[in-house]
């Protein structure tokens, strides 16, 4: 079991989590402060995804949900800018094929989930089913289902699957970090209005954006109950404050580098065979600059 460092923006194991007492911002360091903090995190990262990959024992999961406009593609560029792309992963959930229906809803996260040595980060995931589908119930009836349909089993059953899943991960070396970007209502509007008036934002806009603001409070009752059941020992959420894209960039980079400071991944080390042979292949190189 990871012992991921401590903080306060980690929701409690114990379901006491208030979407209503999570801030959307933090007063601290100034912008150039914060963009400066987040390239000192990004260059740990990079060089602790080197030793990740050298050592080949266990992989990183990221997951990022958020409300429209909360900053998830931009906090995912920002975070990885430095790291390595063929050790890296990224996979963007957007609504269900038809195949993922034919599927339970954790298939289509699980045959995309990173190998040994890797970054993985999910832009949604499974989350939506407890999420999306929960303020939109009708979706479910797409899914084929079987039995009866009891909403309130199938969101505990939901959850516990999703626990139960989450634990299996992390037994098998997958070390998960999930990020709730919690933005205020004030600002998406805000951010959804620059989209509509910037002609370099225009392509972000979708109308359902707006229509799905009719249902925050859903949104945000379904949010709640997901990160209280879902928050483990094992898969913590962390309710990062939104409303500040650098700091909140800032907060997910270095929560991303102290939890993979915590592995202590060291460099593998040869065998002496291993030594022995490679000293010979040392000579024989050597040789050849003689030559």
């Amino acid at each position: 079991m990871v012992d991921f460092p401590a903080s306060p923006f980690r929701v409690p194991y114990d379901g006491s989590f208030r979407v209503a007492k999570a801030p959307t911002r933090v007063e601290g360091d100034d912008e150039d402060d914060d963009k400066d903090a987040l390239r000192a995190a990004v260059a740990r990262i990079s060089e602790l995804q080197e030793r990740l990959y050298a050592h080949n024992r266990v992989s990183l999961l990221c997951i990022f949900q958020a409300m429209d406009a909360a900053g998830k593609d931009s906090t995912i560029r920002a975070v990885l800018s430095g790291v390595n792309p063929a050790g890296c992963q990224v996979h963007a959930f957007k609504s269900p094929s038809t195949e993922e229906l034919d599927h339970d809803f954790l298939w289509r996260t699980t045959c995309r989930l990173p190998e040994r040595g890797r970054i993985g980060v999910f832009n949604r995931s499974y989350y939506e089913e407890v999420l999306v589908v929960r303020v939109h119930p009708e979706l479910l009836a797409a899914q084929s289902l079987p039995g009866e349909l009891e909403p309130e089993r199938l969101w505990a059953e939901r959850y516990e699957s999703i626990r139960d899943h989450e634990r299996h991960l992390a037994r098998n070396g997958v070390v998960i970090l999930k990020f709730w970007l919690n933005v205020s209502l004030e600002e998406q509007t805000r951010r959804l209005l620059r989209r509509i008036d910037d002609p370099k934002r225009y392509f972000k806009f979708e109308p359902r954006d707006v229509t799905e603001q009719a249902h925050w409070a859903d949104y945000m009752a379904s949010y709640e109950l997901a990160l209280r059941q879902t928050s483990t020992p094992w898969a913590p959420w962390y309710a990062i404050p939104a409303d500040d894209k650098p700091k909140m960039r800032r907060l997910v980079a270095e929560h991303i580098a102290e939890t993979m400071e915590s592995l202590h991944l060291p460099y593998p080390e040869l065998p002496r065979r291993s030594r022995d042979e490679v000293d010979e292949l040392r000579r024989t190189l050597k040789a050849r600059l003689k030559d």
